[in-house]
């Protein structure tokens, strides 16, 4: 009877010890690697915060007190948006920006995807002479180009229209969307596309019943990022085209600016106005452009 009750016991005593016992080696370091990563991204999380705050109370504020007032105004006016909205014709040139970046953003995707696509999982002819020929239009900076481009747009009849300047965006973007599509179809088997070839699909059908739907987090961060970049494009814009009522709204919100003197809660207006598209297509795709960035850079 004893000995049947100090088993117990003794296996009690054995697992105490387990239970008990402390995280060492680098358990014990994660709190500390958290709190020094915390405080080490607060002073970056500020100092990116800091300009639009900046932006958005400047576009709250009476003119004459931009610089001699304090950061927070004492008394908010919206005047400076109705005065952007309507100085500037901010509703047409919003729509210029608008259908000229949809309309990029779609060729691009279109021409990134299959290109991408053909560039990972096809074999053709010259087919790696022709990807180092395209990686090397992205050494060559736009600004070295703008003469060139200038004068093919003006024998090419296209110069100071919307057309040519979407050829530029769509021509000039196209190669580093197909380099980061090819990066992420290549993350693909080849097991499934080799299946859908046994069943009898053709190259178009694999492309776009298979290959396609499961591409959508690459073609997220094609469209975001090719979303930003023509959006807030100035130069090409300001180049190509002469008459304002076909520029877009950033080379507009550019003339708000003045030699002597800047209308700064008018512009900043501007700006805040058009940054919502912009934040209204990260926020929607932001899971598969995170996805798309991950999936796109571990293979």
């Amino acid at each position: 009877m004893t000995a049947t009750e100090a088993a117990p016991s003794t296996q009690a005593v054995r697992a105490t010890p387990t239970t008990q016992r402390r995280p060492t080696g680098r358990r014990r370091r994660l709190p500390f690697a958290k709190t020094f990563v915390t405080f080490l991204l607060l002073p970056l999380c500020a100092l990116m915060v800091f300009p639009f705050v900046w932006l958005l109370l400047t576009s709250l504020r009476d003119r004459n007190t931009v610089f001699s007032g304090p950061f927070f105004p004492h008394s908010f006016t919206g005047s400076a948006y109705a005065n952007a909205w309507t100085s500037i014709g901010f509703p047409l040139h919003f729509w210029n920006s608008l259908w000229i970046t949809t309309a990029t953003v779609v060729g691009v995707t279109i021409f990134a995807t299959l290109s991408g696509y053909a560039f990972a999982k096809l074999d053709f002819p010259f087919k790696n002479t022709l990807y180092l020929l395209l990686l090397t239009t992205l050494m060559m900076p736009a600004t070295a180009l703008i003469i060139p481009l200038y004068l093919e747009l003006k024998s090419l009849g296209l110069l100071n229209t919307q057309v040519g300047l979407l050829v530029l965006y769509v021509s000039g973007s196209a190669p580093f969307s197909m380099f980061l599509m090819r990066a992420f179809f290549s993350t693909l088997p080849d097991e499934l596309i080799e299946a859908a070839r046994v069943d009898g699909s053709g190259e178009l059908s694999i492309f776009a019943r298979v290959v396609l739907p499961l591409a959508r987090p690459g073609v997220a961060t094609v469209v975001i990022f090719q979303f930003l970049q023509t959006w807030n494009e100035f130069l090409m814009a300001n180049t190509v085209l002469q008459d304002t009522d076909k520029l877009p709204l950033q080379p507009v919100l550019f003339t708000l600016t003045g030699q002597y003197s800047t209308d700064w809660p008018t512009l900043t207006a501007g700006l805040v106005l058009s940054i919502i598209p912009v934040v209204v297509v990260y926020v929607r795709m932001q899971n598969q452009f995170v996805a798309g960035m991950t999936l796109g850079a571990v293979k």
